[in-house]
């Protein structure tokens, strides 16, 4: 009896325990699923309240999951300190590009949703679309429209490996056109106004027609009216290495001219090929900026210009590359002030190029 009884408490013992491991188990999955309620109720009021109404697409997870097959190796198409880029073919057979932060990532999931806020705000051809964004995921997830010919960096650092031509004299003058319009309509016609806050060519993507468009804006900001000073803010100073407004590094204060800064150098990379940050220069030539203000104060920039480029150069190939290096000076001032605004330098390229294409008088060539 004393065995019998002992095996029934056993079983009974067992019973209990196995009833409250599944009463622990539902209780936790309960919790979690409160919490992921939670999460992107969280999520979706915070792009709500600062959108001023107007909201991106909201796709479920699986609609994403079947787009990239599960997120696979294959779609990857890019990656960065943010997260990953994915290949995505919807249901309806549109192809986008997937921005998922990295898992774990805090400071990369703010970005994707401080993306979307951004996004949300603006219409411009020289800029990415978002088509959509998924917060029901453990990561966010962004959706873009797919541009096929990569992005300005690939074409001007890359090229060696033989996916592109280089990019002619006159196309390069025209992306940096498109480019500086996109940044023009942020800070100029955008409201509140924006500031991208990382502008470099590896953020420059080129479509079919190698038309430029602006796109990562996870850094950028939304310039409230509250929080403005004579027109600059004052935040931790974020960025690339290369391309950081030496004046915001110092002391903070983000303004416009921040984002000229950056984009000098870009046009520094349209003119040489050379990357903004280099190792495999001499060491006083790492920093693209300080290597070419050197050689533009000793005016030999015609020296350093991409030799593709010189071996196929006109006249007036030569002066308009000039003039863009004369341009690329003044919008990397060390003193914000002197820099020129976006729409200044929207239409000087817009003057180089009606030189380059010989629509326009030899009297106002002169002015070059």
């Amino acid at each position: 009896m004393s065995l019998i009884a002992g095996l029934v408490g056993s079983v009974g013992g067992v019973s209990l325990a196995v009833m409250t491991g599944i009463l622990v188990y539902k209780k936790n999955q309960h919790t979690k699923k409160e919490a992921q309620k939670n999460l992107i109720k969280g999520r979706e009021e915070m792009l709500s309240s600062n959108n001023n109404g107007k909201f991106a697409r909201i796709f479920t997870g699986k609609e994403l999951m079947r787009a990239s097959n599960n997120f696979s190796k294959e779609n990857l198409i890019g990656c960065g300190g943010f997260g990953e880029v994915y290949k995505g073919i919807l249901d309806d057979k549109t192809i986008t590009a997937i921005k998922r932060a990295k898992p774990g990532n805090t400071k990369g999931t703010d970005q994707v949703l401080n993306e979307v806020r951004i996004l949300c705000q603006v219409n411009h051809r020289c800029l990415v679309r978002l088509l959509g964004c998924c917060v029901e995921l453990e990561q966010p997830l962004l959706i873009f429209e797919y541009i096929v010919n990569g992005t300005l960096f690939d074409h001007l650092h890359c090229h060696f490996t033989g996916k592109w031509d280089p990019l002619p004299w006159h196309q390069r003058l025209i992306i940096a056109h498109q480019t500086a319009e996109g940044l023009t309509y942020l800070h100029s016609a955008a409201v509140p106004p924006i500031y991208h806050r990382d502008v470099k060519s590896s953020n420059i993507l080129l479509d079919e027609k190698l038309n430029a468009k602006v796109s990562d804006f996870g850094l950028s900001r939304l310039v409230e009216s509250t929080e403005t000073n004579d027109s600059h803010i004052f935040t931790s100073a974020q960025g690339t290495l290369g391309y950081l407004d030496p004046e915001y590094y110092r002391n903070f204060q983000l303004t416009d001219k921040s984002d000229v800064y950056s984009f000098g150098v870009v046009l520094l990379e349209l003119l040489t090929s050379e990357k903004a940050i280099d190792f495999n220069r001499a060491e006083e030539n790492v920093n693209l900026v300080v290597y070419m203000k050197k050689i533009m104060n000793e005016e030999k920039l015609m020296d350093v210009v991409d030799a593709v480029l010189m071996e196929r150069a006109t006249e007036l190939d030569l002066e308009t590359m000039k003039a863009m290096g004369s341009l690329a000076a003044a919008c990397l001032d060390e003193r914000r002030q002197n820099r020129p605004s976006m729409k200044e330098v929207a239409d000087e390229i817009e003057y180089i190029i009606s030189v380059n294409t010989g629509d326009i008088s030899e009297s106002k060539q002169a002015q070059l």
